[in-house]
């Protein structure tokens, strides 16, 4: 029976040196997994009774651990063992073979000029041999064999992806949120669209005092000639590209709006962008960095009848 601690789900991951282990831990990790490497079978159930990692609820996190010749105390035989028992205490527990041909990994060493573990004094062809002897016990007892011999990484990652990526969740974050040029440029922009092309509310009395998100300033923003076409195409572009980030397995996508204070046109751009996302059935989460930050006149880079200022700009 499982303990509260237990992650719902233990994968363990091994197989051929050089068939792609590294990256499917990398994948697990980019689902929402918790990934250990070459974790000594030994230290296993100490793993297992410790406390979930941050971000887990009741050891909800699903589990997966890399493991393969590299590893201390590595025996196939312990393995399919501890699997078994596992799977006997209520445990939902599998085994992920990766291979490739043996000339297909002899290929990949021979292009990183890395050594095989097992052949660190002689070719790498016999490493390769004398290693598929040993994990041939391990590969019968698998409940997924992978081959990645004509997969690239990409390719290799979407098949994890599909087989184990949680439907619910999704597949890639997705979050919009504006921003001040003047407070400078979000770091983990994905993409960045700048709106000071837009006419600027900031410099109508009535209208500087409020947002983005309050009616007067939409229509005004709105009212601009250029506004429809240009947001037109930005949104086209946006949805053309969100389901290619997410075929490449990115996991999250920052769409940066920005305009020269971060309280007029982005605010009521962002806003307007979450919309249209949410229609055509993604989640995007909205945030407008810098709405609450006092704004002064300086900072505004066109001033009517003054031209451009570089001070904020």
């Amino acid at each position: 029976m499982n303990r509260p601690t237990d992650p719902r789900r233990i994968l363990f991951i091994t197989g051929m040196s050089g068939a792609g282990k590294k990256t499917a831990l990398k994948t697990f990790e980019d689902m929402g997994w918790e990934t250990v490497d070459n974790l000594p079978l030994s230290l296993l159930d100490r793993l297992l009774a410790s406390s979930p990692p941050e971000g887990s609820i009741d050891g909800d996190r699903p589990l997966a651990i890399g493991m393969d010749s590299r590893t201390r105390d590595f025996d196939c035989g312990r393995i399919v063992h501890k699997v078994q028992t596992m799977r006997d205490e209520g445990r939902d527990t599998a085994i992920i073979f990766l291979d490739a041909t043996s000339v297909e990994l002899a290929r990949r060493y021979s292009e990183t000029r890395s050594r095989h573990p097992l052949a660190q004094d002689r070719p790498v062809e016999d490493g390769i041999l004398y290693e598929r002897g040993l994990l041939a016990p391990l590969r019968e007892a698998s409940d997924l064999v992978i081959e990645t011999t004509d997969r690239t990484t990409n390719d290799l990652q979407s098949l994890l992806r599909l087989k184990f990526g949680d439907k619910d969740r999704g597949g890639t974050t997705l979050t919009v949120m504006s921003f001040a040029f003047s407070r400078g440029v979000p770091r983990d922009a994905d993409l960045m669209f700048d709106m000071r092309f837009l006419r600027n509310p900031h410099w109508i009395p009535e209208l500087k005092p409020k947002t983005g998100l309050d009616s007067d300033v939409a229509a005004y923003i709105m009212g601009d000639p250029i506004y429809a076409e240009a947001t037109k195409r930005i949104e086209e572009l946006i949805l053309l590209l969100l389901p290619r980030y997410e075929s490449e397995g990115k996991s999250y996508v920052t769409i940066a709006i920005g305009c020269t204070g971060g309280k007029h046109r982005s605010v009521h751009f962002a806003d307007h962008l979450a919309t249209r996302l949410r229609d055509e059935g993604f989640s995007p989460t909205l945030r407008h960095r810098d709405l609450t930050h006092r704004q002064s006149d300086v900072q505004e880079s066109t001033v009517p009848g003054v031209g451009k200022m570089t001070v904020g700009s």
